[in-house]
């Protein structure tokens, strides 16, 4: 095989499939607080594990993401606090930070000489 994978990373790809996978199942089964505050816990250790701890923190510190890294954290907050009407606010601020912290980065790639 070309390339291998390292067991972290396969434990960190585990973790995200099943974050995504609750996350859903909670969106299914009428937002489930349970399953999506399981989600949103397994899939951030999946992408720290994945990226490493300091590229982690790097990506939620970035001062080009922070519109996406408030919004996402400020989401899971309210879905972690159980309050019924902040927890559909949570979902679509979560929801919000994707299209900002994924969206605007994946149309401005620039290109430097080094």
């Amino acid at each position: 095989m070309a390339y291998e994978i390292s067991e972290q990373k396969k434990v960190g790809i585990g973790l995200v499939g099943f974050g995504i996978l609750f996350s859903f199942l909670g969106i299914i089964l009428f937002f489930d607080r349970g399953l999506l505050a399981l989600g949103n816990i397994l899939w951030l250790a999946g992408v720290a594990l994945l990226l490493g701890w300091r590229s982690t923190l790097q990506l939620f510190t970035d001062r080009r993401n922070y519109k996406g890294s408030v919004s996402f954290l400020l989401g899971m907050f309210l879905i972690f606090v159980r309050w019924p009407i902040a927890v559909d606010f949570g979902h679509l601020l979560r929801y919000f930070s994707i299209r900002f912290r994924y969206l605007d980065g994946c149309c401005s790639i620039s290109y430097t000489d080094s």
